[in-house]
């Protein structure tokens, strides 16, 4: 029996328990909390997961993991779909003014999104994965270190674990999986011992902030008019997550710079008054529709980290994989992490089926971890640069942006935004690389789909004013003014 202990029982190391799983392995997860409650509310309401910091944010799973899990994994989608997780497909998600005309065709089916509270899926999971062969859970244990056989390159032949008693054991195995998530102590360990895991890193630039809600009894979620659940006012960023069993939660990203409204925002009052002015907000929390069941909660020190195994072409460490946060980081404003963990889970365990040598599992983990994912990083760590530059110039009343960023604005919102609402064809093209199943920006190297942005481009706004959306919400001086706070201007 081959041996594989995961670091951790959140959704990375759940996915590597699950993409592991074999009737020759014995597959040992090892987390330090408490199992949850058996009832999903009880579990939302008092589950204690001091090492995940996200637990009540909200989350979803985008069509990659979608498609994974239903070709994979059907029985757990059923058990998902089972227990009010919501799937949301493709043609719900369709801008108004293309819902009258919409034809399905082939590949629509895996552009589906899973939604729920994160508690929900970790504790569907957990069963699934708990009835899957050799595997075993090992709970209220801490790691406190790994076993290390030096040479050239390191190898992991185990942990040091620490069990609820306060007893240590040495752990041997085979193989070592770090799911701990974005506190990992496991890189650090490794740099101790001589290894050098190179690491970039960029700002997220924002906080996150939110707060879930229950629809009141005989109470339905608004009508999908077109009204944006989700959008950027420069100095605000929101979104609204649908969840299981007639819960939903609003997401609220509030730029570092912006003092003010950070620090108020935690509020419970404040929250709900940003909500009532932005549209897309405001028709779900109205209280005669739905009722607050949380406080505000708050997630910072968010920042994009991509963390790198092989050196000068060499390993720097065998029989240890890190999976999910533990290796790259995300801001999770765009719901990237839960699909990019198990997507690393499942080019490990492929990478283990396809060779048994360690050198050679290693370097191809990390070559296809770079291919795989390392597009959508990139990609994610542009865009936030992006925003931190706007959410500066948004302070500055006297901000006159140069030509290169008019024309970059107004291709986004003059070209590709009129051009995906009013265009099945373009907004069809526009979605794969959203739900990570191609690499971001595949969409503009193919002529007819930017024949028809550029198209749209070129006409005047008075012919193509029906296909912009409604106003996200106030500006930023409205919205302080209306808020109370310092810095809005006189």
């Amino acid at each position: 029996m081959q041996r594989i202990a995961v670091i951790g029982a959140g959704i990375a190391g759940l996915g590597s328990a699950m993409a592991l799983a074999a009737p020759d392995r014995e597959i040992l997860v090892i987390e330090r909390d408490a199992a949850p409650p058996a009832d999903l509310e009880a579990t939302f309401e008092s589950w204690d997961r001091k090492g995940v910091t996200q637990l009540r944010h909200s989350h979803v799973f985008l069509g990659r993991l979608f498609s994974l899990i239903r070709d994979r994994h059907p029985r757990l989608l059923q058990m998902l779909l089972a227990s009010g997780v919501r799937e949301l497909d493709f043609e719900v998600g369709l801008p108004a003014p293309l819902r009258g005309s919409y034809k399905k065709v082939p590949g629509d089916e895996n552009l589906s999104i899973l939604f729920s509270r994160r508690t929900t899926l970790e504790h569907v999971m957990r069963d699934y994965v708990r009835s899957l062969p050799g595997v075993k859970f090992i709970s209220e244990t801490l790691v406190r270190g790994l076993l290390i056989e030096h040479g050239e390159p390191l190898r992991v032949a185990g942990l040091v674990i620490e069990r609820e008693s306060g007893a240590r054991e040495d752990l041997s195995t085979d193989i070592v999986v770090d799911a701990s998530g974005r506190n990992t102590l496991c890189t650090d360990w490794l740099r101790e011992n001589g290894c050098v895991i190179d690491e970039e890193e960029s700002p997220a630039g924002i906080l996150y902030f939110t707060r879930h809600y229950r629809l009141r009894d005989h109470q339905d979620e608004p009508p999908r008019d077109g009204t944006p659940g989700a959008g950027d006012l420069g100095y605000i960023k929101f979104g609204v997550f649908p969840a299981d069993n007639r819960h939903f939660s609003i997401t609220l990203a509030v730029p570092e710079i912006e003092f003010a409204l950070r620090t108020s925002i935690v509020r419970p009052e404040t929250f709900d008054a940003i909500c009532a002015k932005i549209p897309g907000c405001a028709r779900w929390t109205n209280p005669a529709r739905a009722e607050p069941v949380t406080k505000v909660f708050a997630m910072g020190n968010l920042k994009n980290i991509w963390k790198r195994w092989v050196r000068d072409g060499e390993p720097e460490v065998l029989g240890f994989f890190a999976v999910g946060d533990a290796a790259l980081r995300t801001n999770p404003l765009y719901g990237r992490g839960c699909s990019s963990a198990v997507m690393h889970a499942h080019i490990l365990a492929d990478v283990l089926a396809a060779t048994s040598d360690p050198t050679a599992r290693a370097m191809e983990f990390e070559k296809r971890t770079w291919r795989e994912l390392h597009p959508f990083w990139e990609a994610l760590r542009k865009q936030d640069l992006s925003a931190i530059r706007r959410a500066k110039n948004e302070q500055n009343p006297n901000y006159k942006p140069r030509l290169k960023a008019r024309l970059i604005k107004s291709f986004a919102d003059d070209a590709i935004t009129p051009a995906s609402r009013g265009d099945i064809k373009v907004f069809r093209a526009l979605m794969p690389a959203f739900h990570m199943l191609e690499k971001p920006g595949r969409f503009l190297l193919r002529p007819g789909i930017m024949a028809r942005v550029f198209w749209v481009w070129a006409q005047p706004k008075s012919r193509k004013a029906h296909l912009y959306p409604p106003k996200l919400g106030p500006d930023r001086g409205e919205m302080l003014r209306q808020l109370g706070l310092k810095g809005a201007p006189a």
